[in-house]
């Protein structure tokens, strides 16, 4: 899918991302301020913000806050729930995630909260955030993972089926070699489970399609099904997905 194409998905939905359960109250809001050692004087970039319920969430407890989407319609509702909040050390700006283009040293802390399995080249990005960080700044990823191998092929698949604009999550393993890879010392990590109800997660298709998907979750077998964890429950079929939480420091 195109980045032209992934805007316009998100810019007309953009409202629908302001209270959306998973990415407006999700435990790994929580978790960001009780892991992170967050300080007044830091200069925090949330990258792929949305309508910035992480920078909503850190800009309390930091000197500034830039949030940067592809997305103008996210960056509007951002730029209004923080004067809602009287949060006026928050400014928003347009940026690719892959190229983040701001001199060397520029941020205390990079986040990215439930946004990297959109873009195009993941590597780019968490390559990127060691370049602008200062030395000791923290890179803090939160993002959908996958199992290894043909059952995270197969979410993936199924994801992708859902929502076009999806491109890869990465495994938990993964994640861990790449922000290696790129310099960075792992200083936090963990693995937190949630439930999707899948009628809100398919809501965006027709009875078609929903059917189609519901079948495929149904049949997922062997190592994927046991991520998944499909079942019957009072409101309906429900499934599990699992966030990776990464904190990792800038030598």
């Amino acid at each position: 899918m195109s980045m032209q194409t992934v805007r316009e998905q998100f810019g007309a939905n953009a409202r629908f991302y302001v209270t959306h359960e998973t990415h407006a109250r999700g435990a790994s809001l929580v978790r960001l301020l009780e892991v992170v050692p967050w300080s007044a004087d830091w200069r925090v970039l949330d990258v792929a913000t949305g309508t910035g319920h992480t920078a909503l969430t850190v800009a309390p407890h930091v000197a500034h806050v830039l949030a940067t989407d592809i997305t103008p319609e996210m960056l509007e509702l951002t730029r209004e729930q923080a004067r809602e909040r009287g949060l006026d050390n928050i400014t928003v700006e347009e940026a690719q995630a892959e190229e983040l283009n701001y001199p060397v040293d520029s941020f205390d802390c990079v986040t990215c909260r439930i946004a990297p399995h959109h873009f195009a080249d993941i590597q780019a990005f968490v390559r990127r955030s060691h370049q602008i960080l200062v030395t000791g700044g923290l890179l803090v990823v939160i993002d959908n993972i996958m199992p290894s191998g043909l059952a995270g092929s197969y979410v993936n698949a199924l994801e992708k089926l859902r929502d076009p604009s999806h491109g890869k999550c990465l495994s938990h393993e993964a994640w861990q070699s790449s922000l290696e890879a790129h310099g960075f010392e792992v200083v936090h990590q963990e693995i937190l489970g949630k439930r999707m109800n899948f009628l809100k997660w398919a809501s965006r298709h027709d009875e078609v399609m929903q059917d189609y998907l519901l079948a495929l979750l149904q049949g997922a077998q062997g190592t994927a099904k046991g991520y998944l964890q499909p079942r019957m429950e009072k409101g309906g079929w429900t499934f599990g997905l699992q966030e990776g939480f990464y904190v990792a420091r800038k030598p």
